[in-house]
């Protein structure tokens, strides 16, 4: 009795298995064809919802479909009983980044009290947004902040990047230029770590400044207040 039921569950498996690859090219064929502009296809998912297929594409862009392609789907996708956002908590996982992995010899550490909870953050010395970070972050203690020098915004942020990484002290250079205005003296030294921090949010789709990066692998755009940060810095030390 015991072999049929395993010899009925493995053969329902295989069905199942064989119905989800046929349905997948399926898709990945009729969307091809009928719509050639179409990015190249990352990955095919089920989603909770019967006959309806996520189609990931661009590494983190998602859309839905049936099961022949038939339509395409832009939007949020809605579970209306625990009254949560499928599509924005899927692409929140997309963005992560694993902490671990970040190449913290490209960054400099700001300490804060004790520094025993880990940050990181992506910031170009041009960008006012960053400025106004800076300050809140005066009132978050016990944190280690990583900084990323990411020279996006204007001609002169690359400069003024290498000034600050070239620098003596860069955490003092950084908070001097972002906190009380006052720019790093001229310097040069190996600044390709600003070329590597290019590349490293290009890979990540970092499009703008601050950007910050938890222990956890969340991923936050923009200048969020001291208490905000209070709150990922605890989800973080939860995980």
């Amino acid at each position: 009795m015991k072999l049929f039921k395993s010899i009925v569950t493995a053969t329902l498996l295989a069905l199942s298995l064989g119905s989800t690859f046929a349905q997948e090219a399926a898709i990945r064929k009729n969307l091809a064809e009928r719509l050639p502009n179409f990015p190249k296809i990352d990955e095919i998912n089920k989603t909770p919802m019967a006959g309806l297929y996520e189609v990931r594409v661009n590494g983190m862009d998602i859309f839905y479909t049936d099961a022949e392609g038939n339509y395409l789907i832009q939007g949020n996708l809605i579970d209306t009983k625990v009254r949560r956002n499928l599509t924005e908590e899927r692409v929140e996982k997309l963005n992560a980044v694993a902490f671990d992995a970040l190449p913290l010899k490209d960054a400099f550490a700001v300490v804060h009290g004790n520094g025993k909870r880990k940050m990181a953050v992506f910031e170009d010395p041009n960008c006012t947004y960053c400025k106004r970070f800076e300050r809140d972050m005066q009132k978050v203690n016990d944190v280690t902040m990583y900084v990323f020098l990411y020279p996006i915004l204007s001609p002169d942020s690359t400069e003024k990047s290498k000034n600050i990484w070239c620098a003596k002290d860069r955490g003092k250079a950084w908070q001097d230029l972002m906190l009380r205005d006052q720019p790093a003296a001229s310097a040069s030294c190996d600044a390709s770590a600003l070329n590597r921090n290019i590349e490293l949010g290009k890979k990540h789709r970092i499009t703008g400044t601050p950007t910050l990066i938890f222990a956890d692998g969340s991923r936050v755009p923009g200048a969020i207040s001291a208490q905000q940060v209070e709150k990922y810095l605890t989800d973080a030390k939860a995980q």
